[in-house]
């Protein structure tokens, strides 16, 4: 037979039988009701068997009439883990804080995170989300039902279309889908639209108003493109002048590109500190004195602490100085010089619109002096050519 459940709850041993008259000690054991469970012979006079701890101490007086010895090998049981136990008390304690410890933390609100939000500032929601009993170091167990707390800061936040809260292990996020409120036409005086620069006009569509020019006509800045006066001498309406003018307009760009370029590189050489993390603390356990390097750069990885898929507020961070230097290269003057048009291009493009297109280019002047290149360039740029005048403002001039 073998040990039972039962029976290692209660304790037992393994214990190993030496002498001349092994076989009169189990025929005794048998006779008295003690159980030995397990046994096997090892060995010429000698033999192994489990016994239970109650049993055990029968085993004496069998053993000084047979002449046999025995020896434990193995304690297993309840009664023994205890008193091992007993033995590291403060072990056992602090493991016993500890995992306390660990159900506590994780049981506590540690972030609250609003999404989705745009015209409604996160603090407010967060302020009506801790009325609700919604905020950090709140316990998990005093929540209320998500669905009821998303229709209460719904009531509390008008103009919000929906509102979800959701928990994912010490943390809550809070996304919100503000309703969509079509924005409302400004009221706007009757208008021109007239000519922001010197162009040719390669486009013009009237909405509302008259068009005063035709496409492929020279106009200056300020003129009047789509008016807003409608009829004739006798009969005239003013309206908003509304509409699409387009033209080549050209702008005169002074470059100045240097032939020689500092380019950062990584030596490769690096100082490593780390960090033991807690509760957004940092104290740094490694890599202590001055930083070697001139010239660095500093890169920084932290790492939390999971449990049961719940993230912690423990963990280590990684701290890394890494080396740089910076040296100078020379560049050709083809280099410079299309490097030096790819910055004006680019700068053109941004004060002109993202719906200009630079149709051409050409090159005025160039020269290489004092290690730069200079050029005078005129680009002709088809873009967007008309801004809103008010049509009091004409007619008082």
């Amino acid at each position: 037979m073998k040990v039972t459940w039962l029976d290692s709850m209660r304790g037992a041993v393994t214990v190993r039988i030496r002498g001349k008259a092994v076989e009169r000690f189990v025929n005794l054991a048998a006779a008295e009701g003690v159980r030995l469970l397990s046994l096997r012979r090892t060995s010429m006079g000698e033999a192994e068997c489990e016994v239970t701890l109650r049993n055990f101490f029968r085993l004496r007086p069998l053993l000084r009439q047979t002449g046999c010895r025995l020896r434990v090998i193995r304690r297993h049981g309840l009664p023994f883990a205890l008193a091992k136990l007993e033995r590291r008390k403060f072990f056992a304690l602090g493991l016993a804080f500890f995992i306390v410890g660990m159900y506590m933390l994780s049981s506590l609100v540690w972030s609250v995170e609003v999404r989705g939000n745009a015209a409604i500032p996160s603090e407010r929601v967060l302020e009506a989300a801790k009325r609700e009993g919604i905020y950090p170091f709140q316990w998990s167990f005093r929540l209320k039902e998500a669905d009821v707390v998303s229709k209460r800061l719904m009531a509390a936040l008008p103009g919000t279309a929906w509102i979800g809260v959701e928990k994912r292990g010490t943390k809550i996020t809070i996304r919100v889908v503000e309703s969509t409120v079509p924005d409302a036409r400004p009221l706007m005086n009757p208008r021109h639209l007239v000519s922001t620069n010197d162009a040719v006009v390669t486009r013009i569509m009237a909405e509302r108003g008259r068009p005063v020019v035709k496409e492929n006509t020279r106009v200056k800045k300020g003129d009047v493109l789509i008016s807003g006066i409608l009829g004739d001498e006798q009969n005239t309406e003013t309206v908003v002048a509304e509409g699409v003018v387009r033209g080549l307009v050209w702008h005169e760009y002074e470059i100045v590109s240097p032939l020689i370029r500092k380019v950062k590189t990584y030596t490769g050489a690096r100082q490593v500190q780390w960090y033991g993390v807690a509760f957004g603390r940092a104290l740094q356990v490694s890599g202590y004195g001055k930083t070697p390097f001139a010239k660095y750069e500093t890169v920084r990885r932290e790492e939390r602490m999971i449990w049961r898929g719940i993230e912690l507020p423990l963990g280590r961070m990684k701290q890394s100085q890494l080396e740089v230097r910076y040296e100078e290269r020379a560049v050709s003057e083809a280099e410079a010089k299309a490097e030096g048009l790819l910055q004006a291009r680019a700068d053109i493009l941004a004060k002109a619109g993202p719906d200009a297109v630079i149709v051409g280019q050409n090159l005025l002047h160039e020269k290489a002096d004092n290690g730069k290149v200079y050029m005078k360039v005129l680009f002709e740029v088809e873009q967007s050519i008309v801004e809103e005048w008010p049509l009091v403002h004409i007619q008082g001039e």
